[in-house]
C-alpha cells in the first residue's frame, strides 16, 4: 500500500472541493468527446476505428509536448528511474489499457444493450471498484475506509444514472452482455489510481497522459485488427475538422483526473466525473441536440442526484 502527504484527509477542504470541480470538468470533456466520437463512428460506420483515430490525434500533441518541454522530458527520466528501482511497477503504467477496453466493449455491446444499459453497467462497476481501490490504497491518496457516506454516495451515483437513462432503458436483449461493460467500469477505477501513481513518480501531468494514451492506443489497435478482419475496411474519414477533437478532449479528461485524484481519491473523482458527464450531456442536449435526442426531466434529475452523491461521498467521518 502507498500513501503520501497528499492523502485526502490531509488536504484542506478548499483543495478537495477544487479537486472535485476539476474532476467534474473532466467529465464534461468526456461527454463532449462521446458526442464527437459517436458522430465520427456513425459516419465511418465503425466505432472502434473512430476511437483509434481519437487516440491517434491525441497522441500527436502529447509526443510533441514531451519532446519540446524540458520539464516533461525530466518527468520521463524520473518515471524510467522509478520503474527501474521498483518504486513503480511496470504494469502500473498500463492504466490506459482499461480506457481502450471501455471503447472496445462499447463497440461490441452497445448495439445489443443500448447506450443506457451500457452506461449503467459501466458506472455501477466503476463506483463499486472505486470503493475497493480506495480501501486498498492503490492510488496516490493512500488507503481510505469504506465509510457510510462513501458507500451511500456510491449507491446514489448508480441511482442517479438509472434515473437519467430511465426513459431509454426499454427492453434490451442480451442483458448478459452487461458483464463486459461492468468489467470495463471496474477497470476504470484501477486506471485512475495507477495513472495517479505515474503522475506522482513523474512529477508531471503530461507524462502520465502520454503513457495513458499509448496503452489505450495499443488495445484499440488490437481491437481494430479484429474488427477489420471481421467487418472489413471502414468508410473514408469525413472532412469536418470538429469530428477530430475527441483526442484533445480526452487529453483534458486525463489531465484533470491525474491532477485531482491525489486530492479527492478514486471514489469521489469517479462520482464527480459522472456528475460532469451528466451535466455535459444535459448542456449538449440543450445547446446542440443531436438527432433523436432531447433535454429530459430524467436527465436533469439524474445530474442533480449525482451532484448530491458527490457531496455525500466527500463527507469525512
Amino acid at each position: 500500500m502507498r500513501a503520501d502527504i497528499s492523502a485526502p484527509h490531509h488536504v484542506p477542504a478548499t483543495r478537495r472541493a477544487a479537486g472535485a470541480a476539476l474532476a467534474a470538468l473532466g467529465g464534461v470533456c468526456l461527454a463532449v468527446q462521446g458526442r464527437v466520437n459517436g458522430q465520427l463512428g456513425h459516419l465511418l460506420d465503425d466505432g472502434v476505428f473512430a476511437a483509434l483515430i481519437s487516440f491517434g490525434v491525441g497522441l500527436v500533441p502529447l509526443v510533441v509536448a514531451v519532446a519540446a518541454l524540458p520539464a516533461a522530458r525530466r518527468g520521463v527520466t524520473r518515471l524510467v528511474k522509478s520503474i527501474r528501482s521498483g518504486r513503480l511497477r511496470w504494469w502500473e503504467c498500463l492504466g490506459g489499457m482499461c480506457g481502450g477496453f471501455v471503447v472496445a466493449a462499447q463497440g461490441i455491446t452497445v448495439a445489443m444493450l443500448g447506450v443506457a444499459v451500457f452506461t449503467v453497467a459501466v458506472v455501477s462497476g466503476n463506483v463499486a471498484s472505486s470503493l475497493l481501490v480506495d480501501r486498498a490504497g492503490i492510488g496516490p491518496a493512500g488507503p481510505q475506509p469504506v465509510t457510510v457516506p462513501r458507500a451511500a454516495g456510491a449507491v446514489l451515483a448508480v441511482l442517479a444514472v438509472l434515473v437519467a437513462v430511465s426513459d431509454r432503458l426499454g427492453h434490451p436483449s442480451g442483458l448478459w452482455l452487461a458483464v463486459l461493460p461492468a468489467l470495463a467500469g471496474i477497470g476504470l477505477a484501477w486506471q485512475v489510481a495507477v495513472n495517479g501513481l505515474v503522475r506522482r513518480e513523474a512529477d508531471n501531468v503530461i507524462v502520465p497522459t502520454l503513457v495513458n494514451f499509448l496503452a489505450g492506443a495499443a488495445v484499440l489497435l488490437v481491437a481494430f485488427a479484429v474488427d477489420l478482419a471481421v467487418r472489413g475496411a471502414p468508410a473514408a474519414p469525413p472532412g469536418q475538422w470538429w469530428l477530430y477533437l475527441g483526442g484533445p478532449l480526452g487529453i483534458g479528461a486525463v489531465l484533470t483526473a491525474v491532477t485531482a485524484v491525489r486530492f479527492v481519491g478514486v471514489l469521489v473523482l469517479g462520482l464527480a466525473s459522472v456528475a460532469g458527464q451528466l451535466i455535459g450531456a444535459v448542456l449538449l442536449d440543450l445547446i446542440v441536440p443531436a438527432p433523436g435526442s432531447a433535454l429530459t426531466v430524467a436527465g436533469v434529475t439524474g445530474a442533480a442526484i449525482t451532484m448530491v452523491a458527490v457531496g455525500v461521498a466527500a463527507i469525512r467521518r
